[in-house]
């Protein structure tokens, strides 16, 4: 592994675990502390201001990726080379255990507290809404396409410079806003893999869809995105 790539690789790990302890931890520690809790809306900005905040701090140095979805959707658009498609995402898995793993810790540390789920994504019984699984592959299906979409649109050539970090913060708010009571909202394979380790059984035992659902919508985005945005970049 060549330098840059393992400086981008770090980078990718402080991302992504930024994004799982922010997010998650948001989750798991404030959704719903007592009277002061900050909600579904509180988690939704959570998870949009870790990545917005780190898409500023390290996006120059990896592409701000910090999802093996968006990795994988950026390679299909042609915007992430093949040799940082497998670095990258070993990065971020680790990133998001690690993150789980001092979540947990943190978190464990109250007095007569209980795991639960651990802000793990689910469907059937362990969706928050009790949605099927048909219906949390559709969602994430859709809404990872949607990310990608915003992500690969809003860093093409012709838009606004420097300011991408900005909606795609925003669009991951929006995901979450619409997605929480259906699968606790994935769109990314290691914010879902790092929690689910720890809450354990079913959980991971569902983790599949998690990796799959979000893999296939990113993957349509980054061709389709590639078809429509490559007049503007030839």
């Amino acid at each position: 592994m060549g330098n840059s790539i393992a400086r981008s690789a770090v980078a990718e790990f402080f991302g992504t675990f930024w994004l799982v302890f922010g997010g998650c931890g948001a989750a798991v520690l404030a959704a719903a502390f007592p009277e002061l809790g900050i909600g579904f809306l509180g988690v939704a900005f959570a998870f949009g201001l870790t990545v917005l905040t780190m898409a500023y701090a390290v996006g120059h140095i990896s592409g701000g990726h910090f999802n093996p979805a968006v990795t994988v959707g950026l390679w299909a658009a042609g915007r992430c080379p093949t040799k940082n498609v497998i670095p990258y995402i070993i990065a971020q898995v680790i990133a998001a255990i690690a993150a789980a793993a001092v979540l947990y810790a943190i978190a464990s540390g109250k007095a007569g507290w209980v795991p639960g789920g651990f802000a793990s994504n689910g469907f059937g019984e362990l969706s928050p809404g009790k949605y099927s699984l048909a219906a949390c592959l559709l969602i994430e299906v859709l809404l990872t396409f949607f990310f990608l979409f915003i992500i690969i649109g809003t860093t093409s050539k012709g838009a606004a410079v420097g300011f991408a970090g900005i909606p795609i913060g925003l669009a991951l708010v929006l995901i979450h806003l619409i997605s929480i009571p259906v699968t606790n909202t994935s769109v990314n394979p290691a914010r879902s893999t790092g929690p689910a380790l720890f809450a354990g059984g079913e959980f991971v035992s569902q983790l599949w869809l998690f990796w799959l659902a979000p893999i296939v919508g990113a993957l349509i985005a980054g061709f389709v995105a590639r078809w429509l945005y490559e007049p503007a970049e030839g």
